[in-house]
Parts: structure tokens; sequence; C-alpha cells
């Protein structure tokens, strides 16, 4: 794992200062039964203080002065806001780690600080497990994560660290395996791959096609590769999935079986579906039948060469008679 320096300073405690002037004394006198009036000094009551008494012969006792101790915090003592409801969660480990990657110029990881982010949680940022802890920091945007996101995102998943991170994504990749957590996660993938900034409505083809391949990571449908082939094959028909669409895609790999037997045109599909079934249907007629024409060209084959072995056999057979009845 890799190690961060965080780029920022957390300010340094405040313990106080003494005054380097001190008041200036006065003096009072006391007389007692006719004897000779004492005189002191009043210091300042802190940091100092003073302890007289009054023995029984009349006579004062030594001034004792009382330090008052400075206590300096101890290092590594967690300051009052450091954990959050008891849960041993550092609030200011969380700030620290935003600000480990964040950008210089906004106030948000960026895409050279969520590179940097995911080689030192050593992930692929193209890897499902990304898109899973975007997912859970509920990210608005690809390659970015504002302080916000990350500061709830962290809070959500219950970890303050790289390491505390690391050990969350089993438990993350089991919990995005659940139906309605899969169809939150499915759905929040449309929308993460928006470009927000220019108001997309729809996903591009390509960056659709990436983001199905990969929130099927852990569950990929029969028909998926040959959907996405469809996609790739037909650029100019297909220019961008719409939400209605990619919504309705993983109601169609729930609903239709791997043959599209049970697949009709009435009911309420996307007209692309309906594109999608003729092309693949004609798809797998046109594989049958070069399979079929391969099998019979693979036993035409066989018939050819085993011909010359009979007719040598035969004539082997007919030379030998001849040779024995010849005898």
């Amino acid at each position: 794992m890799g190690q961060c320096v965080t780029k920022c300073k957390n300010p340094t405690s405040s313990l106080g200062s003494k005054s380097g002037d001190k008041e200036s004394s006065s003096k009072s006198h006391h007389k007692k039964g006719g004897s000779g009036g004492g005189s002191h000094k009043e210091e300042p009551s802190a940091p100092c203080s003073k302890a007289t008494s009054e023995l029984s012969n009349g006579t004062k006792a030594l001034e004792v002065t009382v330090e008052t101790p400075v206590i300096p915090a101890v290092m590594g003592e967690p300051r009052k806001d450091e954990f959050l409801d008891g849960d041993g969660l550092s609030m200011l480990r969380i700030e620290e780690l935003f600000c480990c990657y964040k950008d210089e110029q906004e106030d948000a990881i960026l895409e050279e600080g969520m590179e940097r982010f995911c080689n030192d949680l050593c992930v692929d940022p193209a890897e499902f497990r990304v898109l899973v802890l975007a997912w859970k920091f509920q990210a608005a945007t690809m390659c970015k994560f504002t302080r916000k996101e990350f500061v709830e995102g962290c809070k959500a998943i219950q970890a303050d660290s790289l390491k505390g991170i690391c050990s969350r994504f089993p438990c993350m990749l089991l919990d995005a395996q659940g139906e309605e957590n899969f169809k939150d996660l499915y759905r929040f993938t449309f929308q993460f791959g928006l470009d927000a900034e220019e108001g997309q409505r729809s996903l591009q083809r390509d960056i659709a096609i990436a983001l199905w391949r990969l929130v099927f990571t852990q569950d990929t449908p029969a028909i998926l590769e040959h959907w996405l082939d469809f996609l790739a094959e037909n650029p100019s028909g297909i220019r961008g999935i719409s939400r209605d669409t990619w919504n309705m895609f993983l109601n169609f790999t729930q609903a239709i079986g791997p043959d599209l037997s049970n697949y009709s045109e009435d009911e309420a599909w996307p007209s692309l579906f309906d594109t999608f079934v003729e092309w693949e249907l004609e798809r797998r007629k046109k594989e049958e039948e070069r399979a079929l024409m391969a099998k019979e060209e693979e036993g035409r084959c066989t018939e050819t060469e085993c011909a010359p072995t009979t007719d040598r056999l035969e004539t082997e057979g007919s030379r030998g008679s001849q040779t024995w009845g010849g005898h």
C-alpha cells in the first residue's frame, strides 16, 4: 500500500503564554498589638499564587509559591472532534486523507488525484471495485470526488484510512450482489457515466458499452456479449443510449431467456430491443447454416479420403485370390 504525505497542516494547539511584565508591587502596612508592621509584595494570581499562614506567636511563616503546572497536549491524543459517535472513526483522518489527493485549485479530487488514490488502494481505476466505491460515495461524476462525497462516503463505509477502505471492499462487493442493491448500483452507473457539465441526457455508445461490461462484472447475463456486439456493429443507427433503454435492459436480461423464445414485440420494450432480437436471430440462423455447411464439407472430405483405401483393399484382395487360385 502506497504511503501518503498529507498537504494539510493541522493548526498547532494554543497552550497559552506567560506575560513578560509583572504588575508593580504595592506595600501595605498592618499593625497588631503595638508591634511593627511587616510588608509583602502581591504577585499576579496566575500562573503563580502564594500561600501565607500566621503562626501562634504572631510571626508569619515563610511564603510558599505554588506554581500551577502547564500540561502540554499529549502527542497523538485525539482531539475533541476526532471521533464520530464513539465508533472510532476519525473525521480528522478522513479530512487529511481527502487533502492528500485534492486538486490544488478545486476543492475536489480530480482525474490526477483519483489515479494516485487508486494506485495507493492497489486497484485499477477502470475496475468494478472502483465503480462500487463510487456508488457508495454517491459520486455525481466520473473521475471526481467532491469533499462532501468523500467525507460522507467514508462515513458510510466506516473507514478513515487507505487500509480501512481496502478492508471494506469484500463487504461492498457482497453488498452489491443483493437484488435491490444491484438495481440501485445499475441505475447509478448510468447517471455516473453522464457528463453533468455538458448536460448530457444519454450515454455515448462507446461509454455505454464499457459501463455495461463493467457493471455486470460479478454476474454476467448470457445475452450481454451479443447485445454489445450488436451495438458495436451498428454505429450509424445507435448514437446514444437513453436512460429508459439502459434501465429496461436489466429487465430484459431477467425476463427473457437466452434463446429469446419468449420475447414479444407486442410488449412495451424499446424499439431498439426489437431490432436487436431480429439481428440476433438472424445471426444465429447464419451461424447454424455455417455450422451445417462445415459439417457437410467435413463429411464429403471423409468420404473422399476413405474411397481410395476401399478400392485399394478390393484390388489387393482380388490379386490375392488370383495368386491362391494359380497355385
